[in-house]
């Protein structure tokens, strides 16, 4: 999503709690710069206030404003597990990152949106990241589940409540995107099941979450808030 904001000309603000990606490869921002783009990478923890304030500081600081807001950190691999066997650390660690941050990132954006001046009719958008494991229950994920659930209604309850002072807010719900997870890898039986659940016919990759939420970053994309857009080649309709 950061490479695809920053090739349609977006000055892109990274927070993570590292710079180098757990799965490998370049880091982000130095991707970005040699394609010309701008980028800056802060170190942040998603489930603290000071560091989120941190970010959207950093991007009014360079910018004089904040247009987009995407908060996508999560944790699970070995903490998201079933209800018996999820521990309170195993709880916590989900819940501090993938609802905690969600709604910490949410707070900060909206409050600095609501002092800007609309641009193509909005203050501001709000994208977050949800799944579609935040609309079914999932075998053996309950607190993933459950965080991901969270987002979904928060998505709404934002777009409800700040929709009529100009501020945009949509979900992004992936299905089955290829992105070599690197504490959990995908078995063959994983992937030939994703494979034979999943209509369309080939598994996602990261781009087609890129491409929905650079449209719902748009200036034409106004009319459209309160949603949860799956981006699951059709998974959730079968």
């Amino acid at each position: 999503m950061s490479l695809r904001f920053a090739a349609e000309g977006a000055d892109v603000v990274i927070g993570d709690v590292r710079e180098d990606p757990r799965e490998g490869g370049r880091p982000t921002v130095e991707l970005i710069e040699e394609d010309g783009g701008s980028a800056v990478f802060l170190t942040a923890d998603a489930g603290r206030w000071d560091d989120i304030d941190r970010l959207v500081r950093t991007a009014v600081e360079r910018r004089g404003r904040l247009d987009v807001m995407v908060p996508n950190a999560i944790v699970a691999g070995p903490h998201s597990k079933g209800l018996l066997e999820t521990t309170e650390e195993d709880w916590d660690a989900i819940m501090h990152v993938g609802l905690r941050g969600v709604f910490l990132c949410c707070k900060r954006a909206v409050r600095q949106m609501l002092a800007q001046e609309p641009v193509a009719e909005a203050r501001g958008r709000i994208i977050t990241v949800s799944s579609q494991h935040g609309m079914i229950g999932a075998p053996g994920h309950v607190a993933y589940c459950t965080a991901k659930g969270g987002i979904v209604n928060l998505t709404r309850q934002l777009a409800v409540d700040f929709g009529p002072r100009g501020i945009i807010v949509n979900a992004i719900a992936p299905g089955k995107i290829l992105t070599r997870p690197a504490d959990e890898p995908d078995s063959p039986e994983v992937l030939a099941y994703s494979h034979a659940r999943t209509p369309f016919a080939r598994l996602g990759k990261p781009d087609d979450v890129a491409a929905a939420a650079v449209f719902l970053a748009s200036d034409e994309c106004t009319y459209v808030s309160g949603t949860n857009l799956l981006v699951d080649g059709g998974w959730m309709a079968y």
